[in-house]
């Protein structure tokens, strides 16, 4: 899946517009929940690009408010709620053509140096 995620600047958002084809199948005819999660957790980090951040996911939250269907278009939108320290919280929901919210969600992000928490990783 390659979400392109562009930024609203007079919303203070980003946005995607997909389709999730039968390849994300769940419920028939409907998205695993399993995917929706994903795409959400996505769309909030971008988020954090605002404040030139690396921040990795604590926790995250989902409510699944009604079936996110396959094959239609579909929307992601993400926001920033606040920020105190390193600690980053966003929220994103996934919207159809109707601007129907069916899913909804709020993460906090942790920011990390990533040279201290990868170098170890990193081959020299």
């Amino acid at each position: 899946m390659r979400l392109r995620f562009t930024y609203d600047e007079e919303r203070d958002q980003f946005v995607c517009r997909f389709r999730l084809s039968k390849r994300y199948t769940g419920p028939p005819g409907h998205a695993h929940g399993g995917i929706i999660a994903t795409i959400l957790d996505e769309a909030m980090g971008k988020v954090n690009k605002l404040r030139h951040v690396v921040a990795l996911t604590s926790t995250i939250t989902v409510d699944y408010l009604k079936p996110v269907p396959l094959n239609k278009p579909l929307r992601v939108e993400s926001r920033e709620v606040k920020v105190q320290g390193r600690h980053h919280t966003n929220a994103a929901e996934i919207l159809n053509q109707k601007n129907e919210v069916l899913a909804r969600s709020k993460g906090l992000f942790i920011a990390i140096d990533p040279h201290k928490m990868f170098a170890k990783f990193v081959d020299r």
